[in-house]
């Protein structure tokens, strides 16, 4: 993987992950937290649509990698609703 493209990775990361925040309505972190809720909500939207047995929806390939949109702002929504429930506002 080429630098551009995990550039590249890291924005449509950071692009689900605001996504994400923005439909749980709890964000934090900025735009690291962002990528990182991304690459999270990824892996757990991966993981719900394998246990339910749902397709990959929009998979985005960069660079051999397949980074599915859909599972990724819906698993990003779900993991930061539960930081929501965890941590307490200040």
């Amino acid at each position: 993987m080429t630098l551009m493209e995990l550039l590249v990775l890291l924005a449509v990361a950071g692009v689900c992950g605001a996504a994400g925040q923005a439909l749980s309505g709890y964000s934090r972190g900025g735009c690291f937290g962002a990528i990182a809720v991304g690459f999270v909500g990824a892996v757990i939207g991966m993981w719900l649509a394998r246990t339910l047995g749902l397709p990959a929806l929009f998979a985005v390939s960069i660079g051999g990698t397949a980074f599915p949109m859909v599972w990724s702002v819906i698993g990003g929504a779900l993991f930061v609703a539960l930081l929501g429930l965890v941590t307490r506002r200040r």
